[in-house]
This record gives C-alpha cells, sequence and structure tokens, in this order.
C-alpha cells in the first residue's frame, strides 16, 4: 500500500515579491540553492533550519532586533478566503541600529487571535517575537534558499551595496497546525 505523504509546503517568492514591487527585478535577481552547501557560513547557519529568525538572528548578533516596516499591504482574497496583510520590513540590531534582516511577510488575519493580530499590526514587535510571546502553538517549515543579487530597494535596506550579494530563504509559518504567514528573510551580508 503506497503512503500518502502530504506535498511539501511551498512559497512562491514571485508573488510575495509583487505586492511590494511591479517587477520581481527590482528587489534583486534570485537563483535557488538547490543543496545548502551551496549557501556559505554564517548564511546557511542563519537560514537553514526550521525555526523563527527572530530568534536566531538575536542570537547570531548577540543584541535584541527592532523590526521597521518600511510598507504594508492588505487584501481580501476568496480563493483562499482570507484575509491578508503583508508588510515589507527589515530588523536592526538594538546595540549598533545596523540591518541585519530584510523579510516580506504574507499572513492570513482570519487564521490569529485578535490580539495576536492586534500587536502584529500595531508594527512595534517583530512577528517571531509576537508569537512566541502569545504561545501560540507554530511550525517553521523551510521551502527555499536562495543566492540573491540585491537590486537597488534591498541594497539601500539592507545597507549594502547594490550588486551585491546575500542569501535568503522562504519559509511558511503554520498557527495551530493551519498555514497561516509565508515569509521571504533575507540575512544582511557579512553578518558579524
Amino acid at each position: 500500500m503506497q503512503s500518502l505523504r502530504p506535498e511539501p509546503p511551498t512559497v512562491d517568492l514571485m508573488e510575495l515579491i509583487t505586492l511590494f514591487y511591479p517587477a520581481p527585478s527590482e528587489l534583486g535577481d534570485f537563483q535557488a540553492c538547490l543543496e545548502p552547501v551551496t549557501v556559505p557560513e554564517p548564511h546557511r547557519r542563519l537560514l537553514d533550519h526550521e525555526e523563527h529568525m527572530t530568534v536566531t538572528v538575536e542570537a547570531f548578533h548577540g543584541s535584541p532586533v527592532d523590526v521597521r516596516v518600511a510598507r504594508t499591504h492588505y487584501s481580501r482574497e476568496a480563493a483562499t478566503s482570507g484575509n491578508w496583510y503583508a508588510r515589507e520590513i527589515t530588523l536592526h540590531r538594538q546595540s549598533d541600529g545596523r540591518p541585519v534582516q530584510y523579510g516580506i511577510v504574507r499572513l492570513n488575519i482570519d487564521l490569529l487571535d485578535p490580539i495576536v493580530w492586534e500587536e502584529i499590526e500595531a508594527q512595534e514587535t517583530p512577528l517571531g517575537r509576537v508569537l512566541i510571546r502569545h504561545h501560540v502553538l507554530r511550525e517553521v517549515a523551510l521551502c527555499g534558499l536562495w543566492r540573491v543579487e540585491a537590486g537597488e530597494p534591498l541594497a539601500e535596506l539592507l545597507e549594502m551595496p547594490a550588486g551585491g550579494v546575500t542569501f535568503g530563504r522562504t519559509a511558511r509559518i503554520f498557527c495551530d497546525r493551519l498555514p497561516a504567514i509565508e515569509l521571504l528573510e533575507i540575512v544582511a551580508p557579512g553578518s558579524s
């Protein structure tokens, strides 16, 4: 008898990017890293896991991080029967204000407890910290690793040269076993 295994979760990278950029190439040139070993350290350690990036970058940098929201986007989608919220963000070390991560987060508002949603919408706390603080049952599923050549907007947000190379990941977060959140997370190059 053949075992019925669910398909691994996926995140449509281009769909996430086009929430904020008409042409994904504006943000950067993305190439899939088919094997984690092709991602150099320390980027692999920062990206190749199924944990919250907030926790990971704080531990790596030895500093709590703050979120800065660049833009937001709300939508109602009948096909997925949900109210969706997306935001383009950067995480910055509290110790010196340097950016350590860029991200696009897209979440289904209807799958979150109202108090959790209110704190996320307030845009004052990184997403991972909000979910942890409220004891949301969550599972982070790594979907893909990416080599990223930064376009002008990404370079500006991460304070790196345009055309510079860094790495990122796509992931999905299941909240209370429901696929509530999609992520693109790109770490600053030369993270130290």
